[in-house]
């Protein structure tokens, strides 16, 4: 009994000295984890390998990454990732926008293939600057009011039918004049209204093809005058529009007195209504300058008032026929229909 004892004792002994060094190796081994990795492959919207995208695995707890670049195949391979820590992939490439995983939490000696890296084009940022350029768009509208024509004969080309017009520049109002004064059907109508003031005998040069000539030079004077003045000159030092701008809008009243207003009020070049100080500028000193070649029983202030009233009457008389009838046979320019 006492030797069973004693064998007892020391197998129990025995047993106690190795269950120990049994349970601590255990634990050792219980606590040693092994490193994973992770794979996958960059692929476009079509499901094309994306090559040269660069691939960055990177933990989020702590400033600790790694970057790879993919071959032909769009394929890559991070070994040697420690489990239990948190981490994300990023993929970037060129002509794609970039492309972020969910977060990445390996276990112990896990191999992760990452799925679903499609890389998306980004969508174009278009930024559309839209500028208005004013003298451009006067130098537009300019060209389609050169080629209005009455009958498509006669000029019709101090007449805007734009809705908006842009101001004219000083350039563009001589140009204008110019034009007016040197077109061959002004000519017509200098002849026409010298033989009409020949059967009036007014001015008071006789009669004889001689007297005809003068009052021909007489007729073009005042026209030229007028028209270089009162559309060229003082539109441009006083920044103020030569042109009728048509109505074609509204009861018959409201449009009769636009175009009888029209000879008092000018459009200046801000877009804002003022007196017409050009027109009836241009008329007084188209009459002041006729002093100067007018025979000497017409000179005086009388001629000048009643060039400046007939010219004025002259031009309501214009005003009304643009609003009412000339628009009808007028030809415009592709720019103003």
């Amino acid at each position: 009994m006492l030797t069973l004892s004693k064998i007892s004792f020391t197998a129990l002994a025995a047993i106690a000295l190795v269950l120990p060094t049994n349970v601590s190796g255990q634990g050792i081994q219980a606590g040693k984890q092994s490193l994973g990795s992770v794979t996958g492959t960059v692929t476009d919207l079509n499901g094309d390998p994306v090559p040269n995208a660069t691939v960055l695995l990177k933990r989020t707890d702590i400033d600790d990454s790694r970057t790879v670049v993919t071959p032909e195949n769009g394929f890559f391979k991070f070994q040697d990732v420690k489990p239990g820590v948190p981490y994300e992939i990023s993929v970037s490439a060129k002509r794609f926008a970039d492309w972020t995983s969910p977060g990445i939490t390996l276990e112990s000696g896990q191999f992760k293939i990452v799925t679903g890296i499609q890389l998306r084009i980004p969508p174009e940022i278009t930024h559309v600057e839209v500028t208005y350029d004013p003298v451009q768009v006067a130098t537009e509208q300019l060209k389609a009011e050169e080629k209005q024509r009455v009958f498509g004969i006669i000029p019709n080309f101090y007449v805007s039918y734009e809705k908006d017009p842009a101001p004219l520049t000083s350039k563009m109002k001589f140009a204008l004049a110019l034009k007016v004064a040197t077109n061959p059907v002004t000519a017509v109508g200098i002849g026409i209204v010298s033989a009409a003031r020949q059967a009036a005998d007014s001015p008071n040069y006789g009669q004889g093809w001689d007297s005809y000539g003068k009052r021909v030079g007489a007729t073009a004077g005042d026209g030229f005058t007028d028209i270089m003045i009162g559309g060229a000159v003082l539109p441009s030092l006083l920044h103020q529009d030569p042109r009728y701008f048509y109505q074609g809008t509204g009861t018959a009243s409201s449009r009769m007195r636009h175009a009888i207003a029209s000879a008092f009020v000018a459009r200046g070049d801000h877009g804002r209504s003022e007196p017409n100080y050009s027109t009836m500028g241009g008329d007084l000193a188209s009459a002041a300058i006729s002093n100067l070649y007018f025979p000497s029983s017409n000179r005086g202030a009388g001629l000048v008032l009643g060039n400046l009233a007939l010219g004025t009457a002259e031009r309501i008389g214009a005003n009304l026929a643009q609003e009412f009838l000339l628009s009808k046979y007028t030809h415009r320019g592709d720019h103003a229909k």
